[in-house]
């Protein structure tokens, strides 16, 4: 999940609403709401409380425990499910597997529910919920920690913290830990340790079949798809990841005004080809408002103190609001975004799309600036709660060669950066204008990378930021005939099809 474009609360603002007779997006994922269908899968839910041990519940309807299993960082991205179950362990996550793949009744996995995707850890099924396996335990002698998928990354990182070491893992507090990981995972320190799937040394997986095993690198198929194939092989419940030692850190956001867009851009693609020390990071975004482009960073250097001249150019440009000083690892990560400043958040929609980028030059910072003020003009007429912003990641090139092959990145030895678009609005009626906006907006980025020369004809876009209709290839590339077939042996039964997400 993208840190930055949660940070700035003026660009959040949800007013306004024009119907438009648009229907609602929807997607393959999500099964059809008729009555016969909602009474099978209530005859399922009462299986399932039936098979279930005391460590596991079920929620129905009005309890609190269903409205948080099925709530969503955007409105868009939930659904109502007939019922919920919070699943206490592995044994009773296998029994609800077993159940709902020989009843073929729909479901959906969450752990922290960042999905930009409708249907993808949401259902109208039977929602799973991992909150109880939260799972947390520093094994310092081996320099590891074990970490629950129901668990957030803002939260481990406080807890890490007196230890004095940290995992690589998300840039937003409320991520999850299971979808970020099985995606790939870009971390501030990626430079530095790869993402968060290179730093992953054991997976303990429930398998569509509902037998539990415990997956590592001598594993040598399912270790490949786990990492990055996210939930096609079963559930991860339990992930033991490396430790790294961590102190004070030094970064923080910058927001400047319109009128310095184009220094911000020059010291942007001056960093992207500049920079090569490990312990620097960037993320570097374009915010639509008032028919302007307002430009902001977040800065990041794994030390007390960056050297002279790293970012000595961002900080030269007036800006109109500055959080940039020494701080904990922790502080940096939960300064990024607090609840009130979510772009439209739990009230409204929003989608996600990624487009890979190999250089960050002037020319295409222009184009990325260009369609911000291109749609956010175009669409604010509709609705004027509409966010749109673009950011830049810009990593070192050596970022993928931490890790050894995974179901993505397809091709390690080609480094493409995961650049996001990020469209939000409040009106409903809108979601399939903003679909197709948001898509159209990607294609043009990528026709501008090309255009620059640079190669991304079949560069891979990052699972975590691939709207619901991204094709497998330009994921996985080349991977894609090897996780399919690797899927139909583990899976047979095709279980894991009955849950959302990407499918091989």
């Amino acid at each position: 999940m993208l840190s930055v474009l949660f940070t700035i609360s003026t660009f959040s603002l949800v007013s306004g609403s024009l119907a438009t007779g648009v229907p609602a997006l929807s997607t393959r994922h999500a099964p059809s709401p008729q009555h016969d269908f909602q009474l099978d899968i209530q005859s399922v839910c009462d299986q399932i409380a039936s098979a279930m041990s005391n460590a596991s519940q079920v929620f129905f309807p009005s309890a609190t425990g269903y409205t948080s299993d099925n709530e969503h960082a955007l409105l868009s991205s939930s659904e109502t499910s007939a019922c919920s179950v919070e699943p206490g362990s592995t044994q009773d996550l296998g029994l609800i597997l077993q159940i709902v793949g020989k009843s073929r009744t729909p479901f959906g996995v969450k752990s922290g529910g960042h999905i930009g995707n409708r249907g993808f850890s949401s259902t109208r099924g039977v929602q799973i919920s991992l909150a109880r396996f939260n799972t947390f335990n520093v094994i310092t002698q081996a320099q590891t920690v074990e970490l629950g998928p129901g668990l957030t990354w803002g939260d481990i990182y406080e807890r890490l913290d007196p230890y004095g070491v940290t995992v690589i893992g998300g840039r937003y507090p409320g991520v999850g830990v299971g979808g970020l990981t099985l995606g790939g995972g870009y971390s501030f320190k990626s430079n530095e340790h790869g993402l968060a799937i290179d730093n992953v040394v054991a997976f303990e997986l429930v398998l569509p079949n509902g037998t539990v095993t415990t997956v590592t690198a001598d594993d040598h198929d399912l270790w490949f798809a786990l990492r990055g194939g996210g939930n096609n092989f079963g559930i991860v419940t339990k992930l033991t990841v490396k430790s790294h030692p961590q102190g004070q850190v030094w970064g923080g956001i910058i927001i400047f005004g319109s009128d310095q867009l184009g220094a911000v851009k020059h010291a942007i693609a001056q960093f992207s080809s500049k920079v090569t020390d490990p312990n620097a990071a960037l993320e570097a975004g374009f915010f639509y408002s008032s028919g302007e482009v307002i430009p902001a960073v977040t800065l990041f250097y794994d030390a007390p103190q960056p050297p002279s001249g790293i970012f000595d150019a961002f900080l030269r440009i007036p800006n109109q609001q500055q959080d940039v000083h020494t701080r904990s690892y922790v502080d940096i990560v939960k300064n990024q975004a607090t609840p009130s400043t979510s772009p439209v958040g739990r009230t409204g929609s929003g989608h996600y799309c990624g487009f890979p980028t190999t250089n960050y030059s002037l020319n295409f910072l222009d184009a990325m600036a260009d369609q911000v003020l291109q749609w956010g003009s175009q669409l604010t007429p509709l609705n004027e709660g509409v966010a749109i912003a673009a950011v830049a990641e810009p990593f070192g090139r050596g970022v993928f060669t931490h890790g050894t092959p995974s179901a993505y990145p397809p091709d390690r030895s080609r480094v493409s950066f995961p650049s996001i678009l990020s469209f939000s609005w409040s009106n409903s009626s809108l979601d399939g204008i903003m679909a197709r906006a948001i898509r159209e907006s990607a294609d043009s980025l990528r026709a501008a990378a090309l255009k620059d020369g640079q190669d991304v004809e079949h560069a891979a876009v990052y699972p975590n930021y691939g709207l619901f209709d991204t094709p497998l290839g330009d994921m996985y590339g080349k991977n894609v005939p090897r996780l399919r077939a690797l899927r139909r042996a583990v899976d047979p039964g095709d279980v894991m099809g009955l849950t959302g997400g990407f499918r091989f």
